[in-house]
């Protein structure tokens, strides 16, 4: 199994590989404006992904030039309007609304992520629109972000930093602001998949001791690569001293993580989140932080995003919340935005997209 770093780099090469014609006659046509297919880009994506619809001379294209506020839902319902393609980031939702706008012309979506939660995928497979996205790309980034926030949820680094910034470091202590090892720890996780691989990858030189996780089914092929034990989720929740969820949000996942599952971990045990935030029952996750039936937890995902300042969970010392940003390093963003559009363009060629979402 190729390591996420290689897969990343074999990805970007094969993503920002130009696309050639096959023929003059082709060529012609296209280079003729009145011609080329029209595409809707929903967001100031990175360079690498701008540079190939540019360079491509295979579109016509806008876009929504802010990377800052999402384009007003009033306005992308404007912009659809008879398009070919349209090239989206996750905080466009898809629906059937936008389809209508958009009429029948539009026969591809390009997503700039690896989540597929804001699209309808039923209305979509229903008008026969093929779907491009982005795996893969942002497994290493993820897995070092993930690996990030639950050391600095575990061994309590943001208290730690406010305590040395507001006088709260006095006398050294013996048990002032202890957090928990990964040496000889049970990391559990929910949703084996290559991100679910990748961290724990980077945890096992830790000394971890044990990994298992729970999924739908066994996945021996994956568990293999990290020695990982298939186990109930109810027993991932109760030897877990890690608990990271890695699992897509689907019907069958959505809040999985609650009351139900918190009651059964150790009041020792770490709750790691950089999947979707729809998975956890916040309000759930509240009382089990709060009343110490766990003992912390990292989110980089919530719901809503962003999570308003008022929410009770920025009230407690022990939750640690990061603006959604696993995937936020340039390489990635950029392998990312390149890998959408290339799919977008191959998918308006009718060809076979780098990756595409089977229906």
């Amino acid at each position: 199994m190729l390591s996420s770093r290689m897969a990343l780099r074999r990805l970007q090469r094969i993503a920002v590989a130009p696309l050639s014609f096959t023929s003059g006659a082709t060529t012609k046509v296209l280079r003729d404006m009145s011609t080329l297919p029209r595409v809707y880009v929903t967001r100031q994506i990175p360079p690498e992904g701008l540079k190939i619809l540019q360079d491509s001379g295979q579109v016509q294209f806008e876009l929504w030039d802010s990377d800052d506020v999402p384009v007003p839902r009033k306005e992308l319902l404007q912009k659809v309007k008879g398009v070919d393609g349209l090239l989206c980031v996750l905080t466009e939702k898809i629906d059937a609304e936008l389809l209508d706008a958009a009429g029948s012309n539009l026969k591809v979506i390009s997503t700039m992520s690896v989540g597929f939660d804001h699209l309808s995928l039923e209305e979509l497979k229903k008008r026969g629109i093929r779907v491009g996205y982005t795996p893969e790309v942002l497994t290493d980034a993820v897995a070092e972000l993930t690996v990030a926030l639950l050391l600095a949820t575990s061994r309590r680094l943001i208290e730690a930093t406010h305590e040395a910034k507001t006088g709260g470091w006095g006398t050294w202590r013996t048990l002032w602001l202890c957090g928990y090892e990964l040496a000889n720890s049970t990391v559990g996780i929910l949703g084996l998949g290559r991100i679910g691989v990748a961290i724990a990858e980077r945890l096992a030189p830790f000394k971890v001791n044990k990994f298992i996780y729970a999924d739908v089914g066994p996945r021996p092929e994956l568990a293999k690569a990290i020695n990982a034990e298939y186990v109930t989720l109810d027993e991932l929740a109760k030897q877990s001293d890690f608990l990271l969820v890695c699992c897509a949000l689907t019907p069958e996942t959505k809040e999985i993580c609650n009351k139900n599952l918190f009651s059964k971990m150790k009041n020792t045990s770490i709750f790691i989140n950089t999947s979707r935030g729809g998975v956890v029952n916040q309000e759930d996750l509240y009382e089990a932080l709060s009343t110490g039936q766990i003992a912390g937890a990292g989110l980089d995902v919530t719901v809503p995003e962003p999570l308003p300042t008022s929410h009770p969970l920025f009230t407690l010392k022990n939750c640690v919340i990061l603006p959604h940003i696993a995937s936020a390093s340039y390489s990635t963003r950029n392998a990312m935005s390149a890998l959408a559009a290339n799919n977008l363009l191959l998918g308006l060629r009718r060809q076979p997209m780098i990756k595409e979402l089977k229906l």
